[in-house]
């Protein structure tokens, strides 16, 4: 568990999460896909009735961060080690922050957590999706040093466009 300095009120604090917190995994996920549907390719009701077996098999080969701020989860993502597209020796997906605590470095402290613990757990080069609609997430993945790699490309059976984006993690 790591604090960032930040003001007191805003502090956020990333935990690494275990397969006994699945039930709180499975809540903020609901949370991100209730508040914006529209940035995921899961859909509500899929996640809603996934059984405890399935959130617990996530673990067998993604780790979970989940952000909090004075006690309220407020950010999350998953990362999966893996040879993937352009370079990346991991995959980073399901990134969320609460729309009430956007700008106050939810998604920074998420990616600081990552680049602390990049050595050990194989996250030098970072590699993530997001839909070409979504500015947001672009420009607050630009502002954390993505670039993006290729060409867009059509999604599954959305008809939605995605980009490919990477990172290296910052030296000293």
């Amino acid at each position: 568990m790591v604090i960032y300095a930040i003001p007191v009120s805003q502090q956020i604090e990333v935990s690494l999460l275990t397969p006994n917190e699945w039930e709180r995994l499975k809540q903020i996920r609901i949370r991100a896909l209730t508040a914006n549907p529209e940035a995921f390719g899961a859909k509500l009701t899929e996640v809603i009735s996934q059984p405890k077996e399935d959130w617990l098999k996530l673990y067998e080969k993604e780790d979970y961060l989940i952000a909090s701020s004075g006690g309220v989860d407020v950010g999350m993502l998953y990362i999966e080690v893996l040879k993937g597209d352009h370079g990346a020796t991991c995959w980073i997906g399901g990134c969320w922050s609460d729309p009430g605590y956007r700008g106050i470095g939810v998604m920074r402290s998420l990616f600081n957590y990552i680049d602390n613990h990049s050595s050990e757990k194989g996250w030098q080069r970072q590699g993530l999706g997001v839909w070409a609609d979504n500015l947001v997430a672009i420009n607050s993945y630009k502002s954390l040093g993505f670039t993006f790699a290729g060409e867009k490309m059509l999604g599954d059976t959305s008809g939605k466009y995605f980009h490919h984006m990477v990172r290296d993690v910052p030296r000293d």
